[in-house]
């Protein structure tokens, strides 16, 4: 994990995606030593497993869930008061009007500022964002957004390459530039989490597709953000109790363990490309 390595890529594991891994056995030193920088909680924060991360020096952040308007400042002042670097959250149920979903992102926001913690609201099924197009017009009247990418809720659920996925992507590329987070994982039109090797294209053309996505997700972070800031990437191979990991013949489809590595490698790859993109003589700002 080391060969690609950048200050302002952040490393972190879904911990809900590593509590049925084999190597959860050896706790959140596993995760230290395989070179990640910190480690994503889910709602309830945990926070005896918090301060042992902290202990061994990997960084801390969470997740959540807003459904109401009320519930954004609480779960902010929690976060914050608990040292967490920022929260990932899903946002409503999808099913709200265009007014309902307003008052969430408004409430989301005002949270994030009166305590000082980045709130990235997800790119995922059954939530306000579950679709480009409406997120797109949401952008349009809130700016100052910023998303987890994950993005493979918008591939498999709403079939990114059926009517061209060059044009999907242009569609939405103004989300692309408002990406502070990334959850790891990649599916193909039928389902949402698959294994992908080594990680090459060769058969394999969503994989090019989601590096296409993170790179431009990382380009656009770069070109607005403080040399000094920095990024977070996070697998989340979920395991066959949620319905992410395939059964074949009762055994999962990969080693999820494994393939997070590869998935981190494509991510340093990605970066890589976007910062090679963004400090060339010639590229806009």
């Amino acid at each position: 994990m080391d060969e690609l390595r950048d200050p302002r890529l952040r490393i972190f594991m879904n911990l809900q995606a590593f509590g049925d891994m084999p190597q959860q056995a050896n706790g959140l030193k596993a995760i230290r030593d395989a070179g990640y920088d910190g480690v994503q909680f889910s709602q309830p924060l945990d926070h005896t497993r918090k301060d042992e991360a902290l202990g061994l020096g990997l960084g801390v952040c969470g997740s959540g869930r807003v459904n109401t308007p009320a519930e954004a400042a609480p779960l902010a002042k929690e976060a914050h008061e608990a040292g967490l670097d920022c929260l990932t959250l899903h946002v409503g149920w999808g099913t709200e009007n265009d007014d309902e979903a307003a008052a969430l992102i408004a409430a989301i926001l005002d949270a994030s500022a009166q305590f000082s913690i980045p709130l990235y609201p997800e790119t995922h099924r059954a939530t306000i964002f579950q679709d480009p197009w409406r997120t797109v017009q949401f952008l349009q009247r809130f700016p100052e957004l910023e998303f987890n990418g994950d993005f493979s809720h918008w591939y498999t659920g709403t079939e990114m390459v059926y009517g061209g996925f060059e044009n999907k992507m242009e569609f939405f590329r103004p989300v692309l530039g408002r990406i502070g987070f990334l959850h790891g994982r990649i599916g193909n039109p039928g389902s949402m989490q698959v294994d992908i090797g080594d990680g090459s294209v060769d058969g394999r053309p969503y994989v090019a597709h989601f590096r296409a996505l993170w790179t431009e997700s990382f380009l656009g972070f770069l070109r607005r953000r403080p040399l000094s800031d920095r990024f977070c990437f996070t697998p989340e191979l979920l395991g066959p109790e949620f319905y992410y990991a395939r059964l074949f013949g009762g055994r999962e489809e990969s080693d999820r363990w494994e393939q997070s590595l590869v998935l981190v490698r494509i991510a340093q790859e990605c970066f890589a490309e976007a910062r090679k993109r963004w400090e060339a003589p010639n590229h806009p700002a």
